[in-house]
């Protein structure tokens, strides 16, 4: 299955693994790239569709492929600068979630994982307009950004439309690898919306204690 106007997406796709980051459908990762193993997912990917999946690790047991989160997201290397130290910059343009079914073998030390793409069906066939509550989220950010002096940073999300607002503000905030999960995990952007905004109100709930201990 494929959204129109963009290429079939690969039953066996190659893993980037990294804790607290992830990919979200129409949001753009930027990545530096350095091991040798993903150096060379990038090296098969750039000839192979340019499609890879960021995929968390984890260290709990049990789900269909260990050590990975069953959910993560396919999306395509849409930028690509090789530097001179040996290292690749690129970015990763999110297409559509997914959820782990097994395991296919590993190559040049990356893994590749099988993808079912038919519970996030809606991520195929059309973009998430469903609309935010955007009001309670801005005036928390409001409030966390100004609180470590990056109220500036407010004024350019503020002209964001619903869903690229949610989205960047899902892959940017510094929340914990599980609260990253349970955003990528979310049905849609309204409901992404409602837990950043109660993730940043606890965030925000700690400060003030931690400040009044002090």
């Amino acid at each position: 299955m494929a959204r129109s106007g963009h290429p079939p997406l690969p039953a066996v796709v190659p893993v980037f693994a990294v804790p607290g980051t992830i990919l979200l459908p129409g949001g753009a990762l930027p990545l530096i790239v350095f091991e040798p193993r993903y150096l060379a997912l990038i090296d098969d990917c750039l000839g192979e569709g340019r499609m890879l999946a960021m995929v968390q690790p984890r260290s709990e047991p049990g789900g269909p492929v260990s050590g990975l989160h069953a959910v993560g997201c396919v999306g395509r290397v849409t930028t690509f600068v090789e530097t001179g130290d040996g290292r690749y910059l690129v970015t990763v343009t999110g297409m559509a979630r997914f959820r782990l079914c097994g395991e296919s073998d590993e190559r040049a030390g990356y893994r590749r994982v099988i993808a079912d793409y038919s519970p996030f069906s809606a991520d195929l066939t059309a973009r998430d307009e469903s609309p935010i509550d955007r009001q309670p989220l801005l005036a928390v950010l409001r409030r966390y950004l100004t609180g470590h002096g990056m109220g500036a940073d407010l004024a350019e999300l503020e002209k964001a439309d619903d869903t690229e607002l949610t989205v960047r503000l899902a892959l940017a905030c510094p929340f914990t690898p599980d609260e990253k999960q349970a955003l990528l995990e979310a049905a849609d952007n309204a409901e992404r919306c409602r837990l950043m905004t109660s993730l940043i109100q606890k965030e925000l709930l700690a400060e003030c204690v931690s400040t009044s201990i002090h």
